[in-house]
């Protein structure tokens, strides 16, 4: 049975058995006896995007990874990083730095921050994501085009991302092929990428993107 460690663009995490391209954490949130989630959905508000390969360490899914036994942090996937960083993640400082730093910086250039710390970042975001209690915004169909590649909007409980002036369907083995925005005239959507991250998108910040997106 598959562990329930997959996060989804909403932020909700499921039991399915694809994993995607990258892992994070949002602190301790599981059982080790059990290798099932607590109640809670976050245990910090700095939720981070990781590698799955880094020096050779190799942990065990929701297992005693912490000296002594215990718990270490919840190993969660995402498709790819621009799910991640819909759900609200950023990348991590100890497997991503030059990303982390990268986001970072962007983040300073967007809101005219002289010296934008990694805590500014969490701060805003954990008032924005949806799992953590941010309000999505509303959004019409005629102003995708002004958003930058790599945000996602839903129309109920689907999520589509933006690329290249066109929206694809998201799902846990990937994105559907393009839809052109006119597509979605007639229905009600609403942003879910948080806005501070749009922010460093437009900015210049390039995710990386699950292989389906080129097809």
């Amino acid at each position: 049975m598959p562990l329930q460690n997959r996060i989804d663009p909403f932020g909700a995490i499921h039991a399915v058995p694809e994993r995607g391209l990258f892992t994070g954490n949002r602190g301790i949130i599981h059982d080790p006896e059990t290798k099932t989630l607590l109640r809670k959905r976050w245990a910090l508000p700095a939720w981070i995007i990781c590698v799955c390969q880094f020096r050779g360490v190799r942990r065990e899914p929701m297992g005693r990874n912490r000296p002594g036994g215990k718990a270490g942090w919840t190993e969660l996937f995402f498709l790819d990083e621009v799910t991640a960083l819909t759900a609200g993640h950023r990348p991590c400082f100890f497997c991503q730095r030059e990303r982390a730093t990268e986001f970072v910086k962007r983040f300073g250039e967007a809101f005219g921050i002289a010296e934008p710390r990694a805590p500014m970042v969490d701060k805003r975001l954990h008032k924005e994501r949806l799992a953590s209690g941010g309000c999505p915004l509303a959004v019409a169909a005629p102003e995708l085009g002004g958003l930058p590649d790599g945000t996602m909007i839903a129309h109920g409980d689907a999520a589509y991302v933006l690329r290249a002036g066109t929206a694809r369907k998201w799902s846990f083995a990937g994105y559907a092929s393009p839809i052109a925005f006119d597509r979605l005239d007639d229905r009600p959507l609403r942003l879910l990428t948080p806005a501070t991250t749009i922010a460093v998108l437009r900015q210049g910040f390039a995710p990386v993107w699950h292989p389906t997106a080129e097809a």
